[in-house]
Formats: structure tokens, C-alpha cells, sequence
């Protein structure tokens, strides 16, 4: 018999069903008691395991850490997810409500489902299901957050006054997309992050368009005009400095990419677009994996409800992220944009950019043992070797994991782009969802074997 007859899909499907009723929304303080149920819950299931777990506070969310050392010989393996989720706004484009996990076309629809609760707890029902035959094969650690999406700010602080305690062969994280629904990955890369707010300032108060109209400042047309000249017409951001030390491709994931099962014209149509501008000379993929990008998040100024409010606003504002690849540095990058950005102000802005947060971006070494032993495990559940691809997306913890803990980090996603992370009907599969257990299990069994 194997790992798959003795997995309880039914029992696993309710406990993450319970897990995802609580709306552990980390940037809304009233959820504050949510946070620590959401904690309780982990920390709960895995002194049930036989772990040591304990949830420890910080100056935000807690965090719920967890050991089981009964492995003398074996590598020591990190886990590491959330438990926050992203506000549910809008609620009104939602089917079924967020906190209500609902089945629906073998998929589980609730907030949090994949990002990152299904994919962090099919980590702990896959200690169980190796717990239910016998002894872990290594030495087993989980690191569970709760502030991942407002940008893990009191994490880094929590890992150095426990570095000893978090030592680790290898950091295993589960918190992004595979590349397609039948193709197993194993995630090598990640962008990093600058992250920036713009203040655009004119008069002291909101002024009568027709009063002041042709002399007065208009943040909102300065705002336009600063964000229009961000980029040029090949789509390549102009801040001065921005690609210094930029990582080119190698031959090598040139070749690779170009093998996945990738179609520009299906890629559009998945997000209902007409076209896919970006960067010109790069493939689609080399430009969501490769490429450092600029892009408005958010805009706002002057009147927004319903019918006509003739003002000339006072302020006007944007919030804007880029994403960076290996050679570029977050602090650097922030740096540069707050000296760039007020230079292009028009006559009569006063402007002012603002750091939020960032992220390095990561790389992971192809050759490594445990990146090969992922491959394997995949493997075993897929029944294919899986393809190596990056992901545009970022999770600014990782550079700390490997900075302070001198670990390397091994990517094994579970979800799919599809899953809707962040958006209205986030969902799961429910497959996918089995099969990352399955998948934390078999990666324990491979990874036990380095020894």
C-alpha cells in the first residue's frame, strides 16, 4: 500500500474547512481576536501530532512554531506559511460568502483557501498521514505567521531572536502557483519588491473648477503626467539606474521555458485581455519571471460618487510596486524612485513618494539535492517530472530565511493562478489540495534519504 490509500481526504477537507471560517484578516485590527483563534487552531492540531507547539507573541500577530526532533541522523526540515488572509473586499463580488468555505465544481471557494491556508495545512496533514504510519523521517519544524500579507514586518525580528532554535537543513515553502493544472513545478525563483505611495499636493483645499480653472495647480493632471512618463514607449521603466545589475537569462532557462506548455493567445483570453504589452525584446514568460516591472496599484483624487462635482482637488495620490529579479536591490531600487519621481513634477506640484515595503528577490540553485529530491517527490504524485519555472510574484521573507538562518529554500507550490489569490472567489482544488499532502509527505520521505 502506499501513502495514498491511507490518505483521509474527508477528514483533511473538514479540518481545512474549519481552519478557513476564521477571518483571520491581518490588516483589519478587528480581527484581532480571529488572528489568535487562527493561531490556537495550528498550534492545537500539532500538539495533537506529537509536536512541541507553542504560539509565541510579537509586536503584531502571533506566531505558531512547532517541533518534533525524533529523527537522530536525518536532515531538519523548516515549514514555513501563514495563516492571515487578504481582506474580502469587495464583498459584494463574491458567490458564497468568504468565510463560508463552499464546494462548488471540485473546487473549495473562501478566502484564504490557497493563499496561503490550504497550502500550509496540506504541510501538516502531510506530517499526519506519515505520523499515521510510523516515524517522521526527518526532523521536522513549522513556522507558521500571521502577517505575511502586510509584509511580515515583526517576522525577520521573531527569526533572529530564535535563530538557534530555527536552524535547518532546508526552508520548504508552499505559497505561490504551479505553472498549469497538469504540469508539477518546482518554483526556482522569485521576484523582489519595492512598493512606494506618491503624494501629489496643489492648493490647500479643493477649489471651484471654474474659479480656478487654467491657473490654478491640478494634482490629479501632475499625478497623470508623472506616472505616463514612469515608462517609454518600449515598455522599459525610466528611473534613472533601475536596470543597473540586472541578472540576464541563461541559455539554459531560455531553452526550458521555451518547452513549457505555454500560448500567448490562451494566456490572454484567461484574463479576458485583448493584448500583452510589457517590455519589448522578452518572451510573455521572460517578462513575468525575468524582468524587473513597474506598475499603478492604486490612484485616487477629487470627487468619485455619483454624478458631476466640478473641483479642482488639492491632493491626489498612487500607490505603485515593482517587482525586481536577482541583481537588483529592494532599498536601492525605493531609493532611486523617491529621488526620480519629484523631478518630474509639474510646475506647481509639490510631491512626495513614500517607502512602504519590500522584498529581495531569490534564486534558487537548479543542482541542489533538495531541489532533486522535490522533482522526485513530484514525481511520485504526478507520475511526471516537473517543469522549473520562476514566478513573478514575491514573498520578501525568503531573502531573510536564507540570510539569517544560512539555509537554502526550496518552492514547492501547490495552487494556480486560477485559484484567484486575493480576489473575489478565491478557491482551491480539491485535488490539488490531496495532492499537496501527498506531495509534503513524499517530499519528507525524499529529503529523509539525503542523510
Amino acid at each position: 500500500m502506499t501513502l495514498n490509500d491511507h490518505l483521509d481526504t474527508a477528514q483533511a477537507d473538514q479540518e481545512l474547512f474549519e481552519l478557513l471560517r476564521i477571518p483571520s484578516v491581518s490588516a483589519d485590527p478587528t480581527h484581532q481576536a480571529d488572528m489568535g483563534r487562527a493561531a490556537e487552531f495550528l498550534r492545537a492540531k500539532l500538539d495533537r501530532l506529537g509536536f512541541e507547539a507553542r504560539v509565541d507573541p510579537t509586536a503584531g500577530h502571533p506566531v505558531v512554531y512547532a517541533e518534533r526532533l525524533k529523527a537522530p541522523g536525518a536532515p531538519t526540515v523548516l515549514i514555513y506559511g501563514h495563516y492571515d488572509v487578504q481582506p474580502e473586499a469587495p464583498l459584494e463580488m463574491w458567490t458564497t460568502p468568504p468565510f463560508e468555505p463552499t464546494v462548488r465544481n471540485g473546487r473549495i471557494y473562501a478566502r484564504g483557501s490557497t493563499d496561503d491556508k490550504g497550502q500550509a495545512y496540506a504541510h501538516v496533514r502531510g506530517a499526519e498521514l506519515l505520523l499515521s504510519q510510523g516515524e517522521l523521517p526527518v526532523n521536522l519544524k513549522f513556522l507558521l505567521e500571521g502577517e505575511e500579507e502586510v509584509g511580515s514586518r515583526n517576522l525577520e525580528p521573531y527569526i533572529r531572536e530564535h535563530q538557534d532554535e530555527l536552524q535547518a537543513d532546508v526552508i520548504v515553502i508552499s505559497d505561490g502557483s504551479r505553472f498549469a493544472p497538469d504540469v508539477p513545478t518546482v518554483t526556482y525563483g522569485l521576484r523582489g519588491l519595492s512598493y512606494v505611495e506618491v503624494h501629489v499636493t496643489g492648493a490647500n483645499r479643493d477649489l471651484h473648477s471654474g474659479s480656478y480653472g487654467g491657473a490654478a495647480p491640478n494634482p490629479i493632471n501632475a499625478l497623470a503626467s508623472i506616472i505616463a512618463r514612469l515608462k517609454d514607449e518600449q515598455g522599459r521603466v525610466t528611473v534613472p539606474g533601475f536596470y543597473d545589475g540586472v541578472e540576464e537569462l541563461t541559455d539554459q532557462e531560455r531553452e526550458m521555458w521555451a518547452q513549457l506548455p505555454h500560448n500567448d493567445a490562451e494566456f490572454a483570453a484567461s484574463i479576458g485581455a485583448t493584448a500583452l504589452p510589457g517590455e519589448a525584446g522578452y518572451s510573455t514568460l521572460e517578462r513575468l519571471w525575468a524582468r524587473p516591472t513597474l506598475d499603478v496599484n492604486g490612484i485616487w483624487g477629487g470627487y468619485q460618487g455619483e454624478g458631476s462635482k466640478t473641483v479642482i482637488a488639492g491632493k491626489a495620490g498612487a500607490k505603485i510596486s515593482m517587482r525586481l529579479v536577482p541583481g537588483q536591490d529592494p532599498e536601492r531600487i525605493t531609493e532611486l524612485v523617491k529621488q526620480y519621481i519629484p523631478t518630474l513634477a509639474p510646475e506647481g506640484a509639490q510631491v512626495e513618494v513614500v517607502g512602504l515595503h519590500g522584498g529581495q528577490p531569490v534564486k534558487v540553485d537548479l543542482d541542489s539535492p533538495y531541489v532533486q529530491a522535490a522533482g522526485a517527490a513530484l514525481e511520485r504524485v504526478y507520475g511526471k517530472r516537473p517543469a522549473y519555472a520562476r514566478t513573478g510574484g514575491s514573498i520578501p521573507i525568503v531573502a531573510a530565511f536564507r540570510s539569517l538562518l544560512g539555509a537554502p529554500v526550496l518552492l514547492v507550490d501547490m495552487g494556480l493562478n486560477e485559484d484567484a489569490p486575493h480576489s473575489p472567489n478565491e478557491s482551491f482544488a480539491l485535488s490539488d489540495y490531496h495532492n499537496g499532502i501527498l506531495t509534503s509527505a513524499y517530499l519528507l520521505q525524499e529529503i529523509g534519504q539525503l542523510r
